[in-house]
């Protein structure tokens, strides 16, 4: 008998109308098995997991079955399910600060259902914590479990959500997005970590994700979801080099690789038009040097030996940036690549205002903003000039408010826009990145992490900043809306000349994107160039080690790196 087998299951919502949400959908998991749920933002992947364990949504309606571990999970009692989520199956959700309490400390997660459901003594439920968070690679376990979560970065808090999964030692986990939030120096890590973990005990696994490089690294069959259906399911290797379904196919095609220079015909040109930008600025500097004028670069963000330490009582100071000089001519993008804690997202929040820099200077167009600003109009101005898109849209849109008024807030605040004409803009935006009317109209809470993610950009994008900061904007998306997100964000900069400083652990899509690129490492650039180059010819250890952590299937594991594809027509 398989540990979790799922047949015909059929999800109607009714609120008002019935809507059908997943429809006859079919799956199965074998014990020391590990299966992919890949589609797009909205195709059923988390509705399908979470049946699993009985979170069904208020007012479904459904039929088939849901078997796991002998236990058909539709018609089982409250004790049954509860019982199955406590020693059978867990999930580690794709969102941490959703799914774990901020009120409490990180210590409190990981031990209360050791000492409650399982009858073990503080002690040892300490020590296990200790265990689990020292497996998912935290630096300093002891200290963590005195935390609370806000003072831990994405990365890190999605460790501690994994290592909270595996402690009562499921037989099946459930997995949504569990890498999202993850540079690739640590997504390795944590895949190790799953796979022994599955090794030793025989557990099966139940993958969800929008990353079909990792899918077809980690998982052994795939099912692909779209609307609700299964379109395509069979073996990995066979699902992604051969597919059959158009859904299928569109989904291995908007894939970035950073390992095929095909991907990168449009960074190389765009990179060769920054040299030759970056040339020019060298040649009117040298010109206006000799006759004794002061050079006017066209530079858009300049960062100048900023650095920033936090003294957190009873520990350490933690020098989050130390010495961090940067510059982006008009229109170019620059990418801050680096694992968790490595100072890149600090370094944003500095380049937008959200913290001080202790040392140093920041200069958009020239103008520093090294002093506070001192009236309305100024505050106003530099937040129009340079917008932020933060890594966690759960945690940046007010939850009371609807998707468009949010972004029609930011037009009102910035414009002198009618309402029926802030109205007709919001739309337009959310047509640009891929939303329609109805997700204007919902609230957060009801929109898929993905979906959340674009209207954040929207609302970034609304008011025509000079210079947009993506950290880690795009990690939430699957790769066809990422594609089309990016395509919007590289359009306005063609446009408009919008700067991009781009926070990244994907570095496919770095390629994809940026003309140069920073590697970050404890709060230091340890290398800095043109991205082509830097990905193909690494020169320090640490970005050699990125790029040897980025998943590859088994059957390219004996292909070139960097091997060359057929330019697309």
């Amino acid at each position: 008998m398989s540990l979790l087998n799922i047949s015909d299951f059929t999800l109607d919502l009714t609120t008002g109308s019935k809507a059908r949400l997943l429809d006859a959908i079919s799956l199965s998991v074998e014990e020391g098995e590990t299966v992919g749920l890949v589609g797009e933002s909205g195709s059923g992947k988390s509705l399908t997991a979470r049946a699993v364990l009985g979170l069904l949504p208020g007012r479904a309606e459904t039929s088939g079955s849901v078997v796991l571990d002998g236990t058909d999970v539709l018609t089982a009692t409250s004790s049954q399910v509860l019982a199955l989520r406590r020693g059978t199956a867990s999930m580690v959700f794709q969102d941490p600060r959703s799914g774990i309490n901020p009120l409490r400390r990180i210590g409190d997660y990981l031990t209360e259902s050791l000492i409650l459901c399982n009858g073990w003594s503080k002690a040892d439920a300490y020590q296990r914590a200790l265990e689990l968070l020292r497996s998912v690679g935290l630096p300093r376990p002891e200290a963590h479990l005195n935390q609370f979560p806000h003072e831990l970065s994405g990365g890190m808090l999605q460790r501690v959500m994994i290592a909270g999964a595996l402690s009562t030692s499921p037989r099946l986990l459930i997995c949504d997005e569990p890498t999202t939030a993850l540079d690739v120096t640590t997504q390795a890590e944590i895949i190790g970590v799953l796979s022994e973990q599955q090794a030793e005990r025989g557990m099966g696994m139940l993958f969800i994700t929008h990353d079909l490089n990792l899918a077809s690294a980690l998982c052994d069959r795939i099912y692909v979801l779209n609307g609700g259906v299964v379109v395509e399911k069979g073996g990995v290797k066979e699902v992604f080099t051969n597919p059959q379904a158009a859904y299928t196919q569109q989904l291995v095609a908007a894939t970035p690789s950073v390992f095929t220079r095909a991907v990168s015909v449009i960074s190389a040109a765009q990179s060769a038009a920054s040299v030759r930008r970056a040339e020019a600025h060298t040649e009117a500097a040298a010109a206006a040097t000799s006759v004794g004028s002061p050079a006017q670069p066209a530079i858009m963000l300049e960062g100048k030996s900023l650095s920033k330490t936090y003294y957190v009582k009873g520990n350490e100071p933690l020098i989050a940036v130390n010495n961090v000089s940067l510059s982006v001519p008009r229109g170019d993008a620059l990418a801050v690549v680096g694992e968790s804690g490595s100072g890149k997202s600090t370094l944003a929040r500095m380049i937008v205002g959200l913290e001080q820099a202790d040392e140093g200077d920041i200069l958009v167009a020239g103008v520093s903003r090294a002093a506070p600003a001192r009236t309305k109009a100024e505050r106003l101005e530099r937040a129009r000039t340079v917008q932020i898109v933060f890594q966690d849209p759960y945690l940046s849109l007010d939850p009371r408010i609807l998707a468009g008024a949010a972004v029609e807030d930011a037009l009102r605040l910035h414009t002198k826009l009618s309402h029926a004409e802030s109205r007709a803009k919001v739309l337009s935006l959310f047509d640009q990145v891929g939303l329609g009317e109805k997700h204007a109209n919902a609230r957060p809470r009801t929109l898929s992490g993905g979906q959340r993610q674009r209207v954040a950009i929207a609302r970034a994008l609304a008011v025509g900043p000079d210079v947009l900061v993506l950290d880690e904007a795009t990690s939430a998306l699957d790769v066809s809306v990422q594609a089309q997100v990016l395509e919007v964000v590289d359009e306005i900069r063609r446009e408009r000349g919008l700067t991009l400083l781009f926070v990244s652990h994907d570095l496919a899509v770095v390629r994809k994107v940026c003309e140069t690129t920073m590697v970050m490492r404890r709060g230091e650039i340890v290398e800095h160039g043109q991205t082509i180059d830097l990905l193909e010819n690494p020169q320090h250890a640490y970005t050699q080690l990125l790029l040897d952590s980025i998943p590859r299937p088994e059957w390219e594991a004996d292909t070139p790196r960097f091997a060359d594809a057929a330019t697309p027509a």
